[in-house]
This record gives C-alpha cells, structure tokens and sequence, in this order.
C-alpha cells in the first residue's frame, strides 16, 4: 500500500473543480454571482463556442483593489464572510471562496478590475498552476473576468463536454436564472458574436415576462403572501401554462435558485386538484426568509438548501399557493382567462351522451341598476357545447362540460372530507355483467364504495347490481361509473384510491354526470350553472386542467371589426 501523503495544491483545485465546475454553465454560474455580489447595475455575458472556448462576465460593481487580485484566485479566501456566525446568517450568493481557484486550476483565466478609488485598473491572469503578476490595466470602475479553453489541462474532463449548441443551452438557462433573480440588474448575454438577450432594469414582474415570454404571464396569477419573516413572491401560471416538461419552474430563497424537494412538493401539492396524469406547472416563485432560518451550505453548487422548521415552510409555501390558485369565477381576474391571438383556440364539439342532471331556477327581474354578477347573464347556446354570456367587460364563452365538471368534483370532494358523498337509493337498480374479479372487489371493498356514495350487490353469477349512487351522480350512467371505480380499486387498492388518488378518482366520477355537450340548456339553466361557478373554487379549469371559460372584452371584439381604425 502506498504512503500517505499532501497532495499537491493544483491537483486539489482540480478535485474541488469537479464538484464547482461541471461543466461552461457552471462557470457562467459563479462569475454571475460574484458580479451580483459586487453590486453591479450592469452585468455582460460574452460567450464562444457554447462558453467552451471563452466565457467572460464584465459588470460594474464595486471591483477588487490590486493587491487583493492574487488572492481572489488562492483557495478558501473572501470578502463574503470571516466568522461562523457570517456562514450562519449568509445573505451573498457566494461565499466558500474556491470557485475561481477551482475554475482557474482547469482554464486560462484572467481578471481585470478597477476599484472607485484606485487611479487605473489592475489585471492578474493564471494557467492551471501558474500564477501571474498583477499588472496595471485601463478599465473602468468594475470587473472583467475571462475564462478561456476550460479543460485545457485535463483532456478526460473536456471528453464529456458536449456539443457547442447544447453547452449554449445550458448556458442560456443559467443567465436566465440569475436574471429573473436580479430583475434591478441589467443583463445582456452575447454568442459569437451575436446579442442573444438585453435586459434592462426592470420589475420581477417585467423580467418574467421578458424571459419566459407573455403568454406565460398572461397564463399565470400573481403570487403575494406575507407571514412573520416569510413573504413568497411571484408568478404560478394557471393549467394553461402547464406543459409536458418541468422546464418553466423556477425557485428562488434569497435571490437564490434552487432545487429543494421540500418547496416542489410543497408546489406540487398545491396544484394537485388543477393538474393531473404528467402535467408540469409553471411558475416563477421568490421566498424571503431570514437567512439563519435557511442553510445554503449544503452542497458546493449551492442550489440545495435546508430549512431550520421545515415543516412550517412547506406549509406556508403550500397554503400561499393553493389560496392564490383556487379562485371561483366570480374571484378570478379577468385576465385568468383571456383570450389573447396567442391563445389557445376554442375547444371543437365534444361527441357526448345525454345529460343527467338539469339547473333550473326560478326566473328572477333584477333592477336594470344593479350590477352584473361578474360571469354575467346568459345569451345563448353554441352548438350544444359553448354557454354564450355578457358582463360587464364584455363576452363571456363557457365550456359547460367542462364547467360543471368542476362544479360536480368539488361538491363531492366536501362530502368526501365530511366522511361520505351523499347517496340516494336508486328506484330500480342498475344491473349490468361484471367478470369474476369485477364481483370479488365490489365485495372486499364495500366499505370503500359506500364511502364514495355507491351501494353494490351480487345480481347473480356475472352481474352486479348498483342500488344507490352519489346524489349528484344518480341520474348518469351508474354502471359505467361502478365500472370505473372497480377498475380503480383493483389497480391501486381502497387506501390509495381514498387517499393519494382521491383527486383523479373524483374527476373521473364528475366527468360520468357532467352535463354533456349536445344537450340544450334553457336560459334559467345557463344562468344557474354560471352563478355556480362563481361560487365554486378553482372553477376557471376543469378536473383536466383545461379552462372552462374566457372573456372576450369590448376591447378585443372591437380590434377583431376593425373598429376605431
């Protein structure tokens, strides 16, 4: 066995390189951070080759005095902390002091940096070990670092780059995220040449948008919510932001981004009754927390972090968000659901059965004063599927399906939390065949199945019968409904079903009663499933995540005449 022995300084940069510096992004990471903690107005990226021939950061910021240039490249040296109790109550996004040691001992790397009170800048470079003098330089107050053919020294390491056009995607995505963060800093990002992205100051808000387009921000709800020393801040988009990939997610704790188990399922679960099946929410979210509630120094990336009262945070993350996403129409501004020439398109005709439940109302003359309610008072139908309706603003489109859907799933979701779904006794039971293990799961689980408002009994060899079902639900098709539910019980078990699929198992009983398209509705009915809406939470989507109304205001109908032109 060999000797032990003090490896030597290079090699020990180059083993802290790997776990700082994956890859050109990584790099781009920590140079941002260090020109955010600098306190620049101005940040410019300049990159080549997708940042694996350059990558160089120029800000404005406060820069580094001459004789402190050989120190900001030796390891575990900076200005960030001095003290136990400084890591402890950390607010920089930097702060171990081995990121431009780890980056220099892999590249050619180069700084050039002017302080306020210094009479000229000052530039110091290094090559793997080698170490320059600092030398004077022109450069205006701020600092300029330049890191050039990163892996130049370790050829096994340069292997597992990839391609230039994904190292720019990588690339792209972390100046992205250091941007939305620092939305009063402005950014520019330039690639061989060319500017890919300038930003200027601007609000949170704003920089989203700027960012991650306007569609997202027109399909999104503003966050705010304050609690003691926690305040989350943001943009969550509704279901019709939501895509196949988790790409549009953003978190930030202190201006800083990460990925925390902890907050995603505390986001997850808030869109649990919006979004189901593989659906990803978008979002853009920023947590304030006293920074010794929260340590950053975890992992050197430092985008994992753990919360002194876990428990409290995701509660608090949970509850902010599900309040904010679960308005009622009468609730959910105008802008939730409006049509935009970039919008989705009006859903086509749904090929549905006859309906199962009626709304009706008295008919009621409200002074020619009062104030509309705000989905207004039904015009008309379109083709059995769409309610046509005016307020205030304007047109008001509602997919009834879908609509009532919500309506259904979130009655029986209270009578299910009450302890049961109200049931009524059928007057003639719903028989139909059943295959062996169809009869055998009505049986184990009855207990579960009246709970769920259904009654099931063995007709005979092959048959089941259904003797009550859910109030809401009696006048569907309750066989196809029993049918559902047996094959979820047999699939997942009662336990999962009651509790971790509990959502899709009452979209799935809602859509079997929700009245169907091709179904003629009176204006008493229309106006009575609007005035439902209204009051039912989360009713600007349905059970799917699909939207269930829009607003078409006097504005937009006027550009679509040409009016005023």
């Amino acid at each position: 066995m060999s000797s032990i022995r003090v490896l030597p300084q290079l090699l020990v940069s180059q083993i802290a390189a790997g776990e700082v510096v994956e890859r050109p992004a990584s790099v781009l990471k920590e140079l941002l951070e260090n020109a955010v903690d600098a306190g620049a107005q101005a940040i410019t990226v300049v990159l080549e080759a997708g940042g694996i021939k350059r990558v160089q950061v120029e800000d404005d910021g406060a820069g580094i005095a001459r004789d402190e240039l050989p120190l900001a490249l030796a390891r575990h040296a900076t200005s960030k902390i001095a003290s136990l109790d400084d890591l402890e109550g950390v607010a920089t996004l930097g702060f171990r002091g081995e990121a431009l040691a780890s980056i220099a001992s892999v590249s050619r790397l180069s700084i050039t940096s002017r302080t306020r009170e210094a009479p000229h800048g000052a530039a110091i470079s290094a090559e793997g070990a080698q170490v320059g003098e600092a030398q004077p330089a022109a450069r205006a107050q701020g600092t300029t670092v330049a890191v050039s053919d990163l892996y130049f020294n370790t050829p096994a390491r340069r292997k597992f780059l990839r391609t230039e056009a994904t190292e720019y995607g990588h690339c792209d995505e972390m100046f992205r995220r250091i941007a939305l963060a620092h939305a009063d800093t402005a950014f520019m990002l330039k690639h061989n040449g060319r500017v890919s992205h300038v930003l200027r100051n601007q609000s949170a808000a704003e920089r989203a948008s700027a960012l991650l387009g306007d569609a997202f921000f027109a399909n999104s709800v503003e966050i705010e919510a304050h609690t003691g020393p926690l305040r989350l801040f943001g943009q969550a988009g509704t279901p019709q932001a939501a895509g196949e990939r988790a790409d549009g997610q953003y978190f930030f704790v202190n201006g800083r981004y990460v990925r925390d188990r902890l907050l995603s399922h505390a986001v997850r679960e808030a869109y649990s009754e919006l979004l189901h099946g593989e659906r990803q929410p978008a979002y853009v979210l920023f947590l304030e927390i006293d920074p010794r509630g929260v340590d950053v120094n975890v992992h050197p990336a430092k985008t994992e972090v753990r919360f002194r009262d876990s428990r409290g945070m995701h509660q608090f993350v949970f509850h902010a968000l599900k309040r904010a996403l679960s308005p009622s129409a009468a609730e959910a501004p105008v802008s939730y659901a409006t049509v935009s020439q970039q919008g989705p398109a009006i859903q086509a005709a749904l090929a549905m059965h006859e309906p199962v439940m009626e709304y009706r109302t008295a008919p009621v003359a409200l002074p020619t004063s009062e104030k509309a309610p705000p989905l207004g008072y039904a015009l008309a139908q379109l083709h059995g599927v769409y309610i046509l309706a005016q307020n205030e603003a304007g047109l008001v489109l509602v997919d009834m399906h879908a609509a009532h859907e919500r309506i259904l799933m979130e009655k029986m979701k209270l009578g299910l939390d009450a302890g049961a779904i109200e049931r009524q006794s059928l007057l003639v039971p719903a028989v139909f065949r059943a295959e062996a293990l169809e009869v055998a799961t009505a049986e184990e689980n009855s207990a579960a199945l009246e709970r769920l408002g259904l009654e099931l009994t063995v007709a005979g060899p092959n048959e089941l019968a259904v003797r009550a079902a859910p109030a809401l639900l009696a006048g569907g098709d309750v066989a196809a409904l029993a049918r559902s539910l047996l094959a979820e019980l047999r699939e997942f078990g009662a336990a999962q079903v009651l509790a971790a699929r509990q959502n899709e198992l009452l979209a799935t009983m809602a859509c079997h009663a929700a009245v169907r398209a091709n179904r003629i509705l009176s204006l008493h009915e229309m106006n009575a499933l609007l005035r439902e809406m209204e009051e039912t939470e989360r009713s600007g989507s349905c059970n799917h995540g699909r939207p269930t109304w829009y607003q078409l205001s006097m504005a937009d109908l006027d550009k679509l005449f040409l009016r005023g032109r």
